[in-house]
């Protein structure tokens, strides 16, 4: 049988589970109302299995929150106010098997700019090697022997 203070404390600390669990509760319910209203504003769902594998400690908040928004950013190279749309970044994360925690740097219009720099730069120096190789065939003496 239990004295009248040891049932005091015992009803203390029901009341306190009961406290904690009710606020746990509606912690939960107010984050998903957060999470829907989200999802109607735009929102993609993350598909944490298609995601490429990643040796961090920690997590992006899009995995955390589990859906993607769109988030503005100042393209690097013009300087203008982009929108990195959510299906964008569930092409990229999930397709694409982009670093998680990378984000859009440049414009369309700017890295398809950058595309076509690098690949105008990998044309010429293909073109300068295959003459430099063609170059050297030409002064090799057949009849010299090592």
């Amino acid at each position: 049988m239990k004295s009248g203070k040891q049932r005091r404390i015992e009803l203390k600390a029901q009341k306190q589970a009961r406290k904690i669990k009710l606020a746990n509760q509606k912690l939960a319910a107010r984050e998903a109302m957060r999470e829907a209203e989200n999802l109607a504003s735009g929102g993609v769902i993350v598909d944490l299995s298609a995601l490429a594998p990643n040796n961090s400690y920690g997590e992006p908040d899009f995995v955390k929150r589990k859906y993607y928004f769109d988030q503005p950013f100042i393209c690097a190279g013009c300087n203008s106010q982009e929108v990195w749309t959510a299906v964008q970044q569930k092409w990229w994360y999930e397709v694409a098997k982009g670093g998680l925690f990378s984000t859009a740097k440049f414009c369309r219009t700017c890295r398809r700019q950058e595309q076509s720099r690098r690949a105008e730069a990998r044309r010429i120096h293909l073109e300068g090697i295959a003459k430099k190789r063609q170059g050297n065939r030409l002064f090799i003496n057949p009849s010299s022997t090592l």
